[in-house]
């Protein structure tokens, strides 16, 4: 870890006891994996040092509901918020702490006291490894959540490029890390995980449960006593055949991108797959249940059967999505496909299904994936570049919405922003206009 961080870590959370003594919190944290993950180890913190605190999960910051906090209480933003501080300071919130690892655009203002990994070199960590870093430097016996600080590096797929500051929370922790194909949840039959697998989304066969069942048929693989063994039961000749078989189906995919280290999460005494946990915890918060989404990651007991439930909904929703969105009408130029699904997808998801298709070796690396869709009375938007490489999507949004107004927020690769509905036409053009002088300048 770089020593400048560690110390504006420490820093930080001296000062946050000192101004929390007297005063009361408001935590407003994101609503996925990463921001999910960050508020209960916040608030467990918390409990802990008998603090008053109150606690929002959102799916984005705007103005209005910045402008709506309260002015006498302590701010601390998790996972959000850093592209959002001018609106903080035209607020008047006076003391103000935000833990956050997404870019930052705008001047700090004085009364902001921020910890974010793009002021020390643009350290990959997520926010929840951030977060964990803190509650550590308050009290060492926070340790404990180290396995939640993992789950939302896997959550923010970082376990890919794993650098110090992450292995160091790894030490922490007692995660358990096998190699494997990237299909999830590992330790479900083989069968189920391909079904409803959609990090490992295979055209024509997700959620195809006939051309599955052929599939693994032609790997070899057959059910015992009815039931087909896990990811993690599998021996290395049999992971060698289901690779095979896989990669007949991706021709476009690389070894390295379907086989990689599983993350083993020890939650209610058993070990689960971390992308299974974190899918769960993103399916709870998307059908408006994020509150289970924070008590199953506290391991409350009601949690665990709930929160099931719902994944299950989400993931037939996700299906039923993701199959209308390779089906219908789209827009397509030299290195981008834009997806304009309007009301025939629901907005909450699609993030996850842009993530899905940027991921499903459907597209080439460096195709910009930009997918549309009604979110309320506003349209929500999400772009992904294949293969994390090419373009930077974030300016490209920010250039869009500084004409037709909106809020934006993401990274380089993996963007979105939110926008009036009635600017639908104006956004397109924009959009397609900006992607098209982007291939004049790179060509």
């Amino acid at each position: 870890m770089k020593k400048n961080l560690e110390l504006e870590i420490k820093r930080v959370a001296l000062l946050f006891l000192e101004k929390t003594k007297e005063k009361e919190i408001q935590i407003i944290s994101h609503f996925e994996t990463d921001g999910i993950v960050s508020a209960a180890m916040m608030i467990q913190t918390l409990k802990e040092l008998d603090k008053t605190f109150t606690l929002k999960i959102v799916k984005n910051l705007e103005e209005n509901f910045i402008k709506n906090l309260a002015k006498n209480k302590i701010t601390l933003f998790l996972d959000l918020a850093s592209g959002n501080l001018d609106d903080i300071k035209e607020a008047d919130l006076k003391d103000v702490f935000i833990i956050d690892h997404h870019e930052i655009a705008q001047k700090i203002p004085e009364n902001i006291n921020i910890i974010n990994p793009h002021l020390y070199e643009k350290q990959k960590i997520s926010s929840s490894g951030l977060v964990y870093l803190f509650s550590k430097e308050i009290n060492p016996k926070n340790k404990k959540f180290a396995k939640l600080a993992i789950l939302g590096m896997v959550g923010d797929h970082l376990e890919k490029d794993i650098g110090k500051i992450n292995n160091e929370i790894l030490e922490d922790s007692e995660i358990k890390i096998k190699k494997g194909l990237s299909i999830y949840p590992a330790a479900r039959p083989l069968n189920r995980a391909l079904e409803f697998s959609s990090n490992f989304y295979l055209p024509g066969i997700s959620g195809n449960i006939k051309e599955i069942l052929e599939l693994l048929r032609e790997a070899g693989l057959t059910p015992k006593n009815g039931k087909y063994k896990s990811l993690l039961e599998l021996n290395d000749e049999e992971m060698k055949k289901l690779t095979k078989a896989i990669m007949l189906r991706k021709p476009r995919a690389k070894i390295s991108e379907i086989i990689g280290d599983i993350f083993l999460i020890k939650l209610y005494n058993e070990f689960e797959d971390a992308r299974e946990l974190s899918a769960k915890i993103n399916a709870c918060s998307r059908l408006g249940e994020s509150g289970v989404a924070i008590q199953l990651c506290m391991e409350v007991p009601e949690a665990k059967k709930r929160a099931q439930s719902i994944h299950s909904k989400q993931k037939q929703e996700l299906m039923a999505g993701l199959k209308i969105a390779q089906e219908m009408e789209k827009i397509e130029g030299e290195g981008f496909v834009i997806i304009n699904a309007q009301e025939k997808i629901k907005g909450a998801m699609i993030g996850t299904i842009t993530n899905i298709l940027s991921n499903s070796s459907i597209y080439k690396e460096e195709t910009i994936i930009v997918v549309m869709a009604y979110y309320g009375g506003k349209i929500k938007i999400s772009a992904r570049n294949v293969g994390n490489l090419g373009r930077d999507v974030l300016e490209i949004l920010n250039n869009i919405v500084s004409l037709t107004g909106g809020e934006v927020g993401g990274h380089e690769f993996a963007a979105g922003c939110v926008i009036e509905k009635e600017k639908e036409q104006e956004f397109l053009e924009c959009l397609k206009k900006n992607l098209e002088i982007e291939v004049i300048k790179v060509s």
